[in-house]
């Protein structure tokens, strides 16, 4: 951990490392949860392909995708939310 992440993580109230979720929702007929699944991919190593779980909205047209990740910085959940919110198939990022 370089000092700047120890900065980063000592401007949050989270305990690092934790468990913490990841919500990203987009259009249910697009390939939402493979690219959550390629971002995070990038940023969490050693994540579990049964982390991700998927919810459909009540009409069926949006899709919720849940990741419970092992945290280790806030630069880290910072950096996978940059991502997220960047990519044109991602609606909202929670």
């Amino acid at each position: 951990m370089t000092s700047q992440d120890h900065q980063a993580d000592e401007e949050t109230l989270l305990e690092f490392p934790c468990t913490f979720p990841i919500k990203a929702m987009g259009a249910a007929d697009s390939e939402i949860e493979a690219v959550v699944w390629e971002i995070l991919e990038r940023h969490v190593p050693d994540l579990d392909p049964n982390a991700l779980t998927t919810r459909a909205s009540s009409g069926g047209k949006w899709l919720a995708v849940t990741a419970r990740i092992r945290a280790d910085s806030k630069a880290q959940l910072d950096a996978i939310y940059r991502e997220l919110s960047a990519h044109h198939l991602v609606v909202y990022a929670l």
